[in-house]
């Protein structure tokens, strides 16, 4: 091995903590992401086929009409 493969690898192992912690912190953080871009697209599809598919009650009204039905039949009857 040359002199600069060595010192390298010296290097390397000399900080293999900190490169470990480090690649285990940013795989961590890697996956806190994927979680809520996960969670985040779940909850947008939700809420998407909720306002698609739900149907609001609507008023309803009685009108008594007997007034109308009458005057409609006194019409017909002349």
């Amino acid at each position: 091995m040359s002199q600069a493969k060595v010192n390298r690898y010296k290097e390397q192992k000399a900080n293999r903590k900190k490169i470990m912690a480090k690649e285990k912190r940013e795989k961590f953080l890697w996956k806190i992401g994927g979680c809520a871009a996960a969670l985040v697209l779940v909850g947008w599809i939700g809420f998407s086929a909720y306002n698609k598919f739900y149907v609001p009650p609507r008023a309803t009204y009685e009108v008594d009409t007997t007034a109308i039905d009458e005057y409609m039949n006194t019409l017909t009857e002349e």
